[in-house]
């Protein structure tokens, strides 16, 4: 199983969005997935159409509590192939309850452990920041893939994740590298959003995803409908961009592992 933490500390990047979608794509081309919702928020689940408030057991029992397995939670999804590992509101208390624990950072990767090996590809939601969710999920990934707006603050916080990134590589991970830096929310009839993409290009060089994800309103819609983007609209252009990223990201782990 190869497990891909989308990360980006900045809210509104399209991080939820390119968890689910690029989950429902694999899952669309025959892979097993699973959806690791690790975000207090939920939205990943929701964009799947779990209705979390009729959830008894999320990520939130299965990291306060070893005796709880990461299967025992894992939900059924409309989508063939993509299962998901539910969140609720209630996640928001696990750094207040896992303080006192010894190896807090490690808690997720020791419930990874314990999941029988049928699926080909795990991928974890990060919440909005850089907490202790965060890092358990980047303790317990092989690469990290980083949705990133096109602006100019997103990209200045670029730097913080990739201090993070760095100290969790050299204290907690060393198996951890960076899959690619996907451009999300572009809009061609802005300059801003050109300028953006050429400098992120020259800096980060091959590191940045050929894919671009458009900002388009079908993408703003699924979640609502509590769809995937190709479930909700198999014609759209969201759902071209990222079965372009699915092809992208599925060339990247060809190289790396033979998968």
């Amino acid at each position: 199983m190869i497990t891909i933490a989308v990360c980006n500390q900045k809210g509104g990047c399209g991080k939820t969005t390119t968890s689910v979608n690029l989950s429902s794509c694999l899952a669309s081309k025959g892979y097993k997935i699973l959806l690791v919702d690790m975000d207090p928020q939920s939205h990943a689940s929701l964009g799947v159409g779990i209705d979390i408030y009729k959830i008894e057991r999320s990520m939130y029992n299965v990291l306060i509590n070893q005796e709880i397995k990461l299967e025992e939670i894992i939900c059924k999804t409309e989508v063939a192939g993509l299962d998901i590992a539910p969140a609720t509101l209630s996640l928001s208390g696990v750094e207040i309850d896992l303080v006192n624990t010894i190896g807090r950072e490690g808690v997720f990767k020791g419930c990874v452990n314990t999941l029988p090996p049928k699926y080909d590809f795990m991928i974890i939601d990060c919440p909005p920041s850089l907490s202790l969710l965060t890092v358990n999920a980047l303790t317990a990934a092989q690469e990290l893939l980083i949705p990133l707006q096109m602006q100019y603050y997103p990209m200045e916080g670029m730097k913080q994740l990739f201090k993070t990134v760095d100290i969790v590589t050299k204290r907690l991970n060393s198996n951890l590298n960076i899959l690619g830096i996907l451009p999300t929310l572009y809009d061609g009839r802005t300059n801003l959003c050109k300028d953006v993409l050429s400098g992120i290009k020259g800096y980060f060089k091959e590191k940045v995803f050929e894919t671009i994800i458009n900002d388009t309103i079908k993408l703003a819609e699924a979640p609502s409908a509590g769809k995937p983007i190709n479930i909700y609209d198999a014609k759209s252009k969201g759902t071209e961009d990222y079965f372009k990223l699915t092809d992208e990201v599925l060339g990247r782990v060809r190289q790396k592992y033979g998968a």
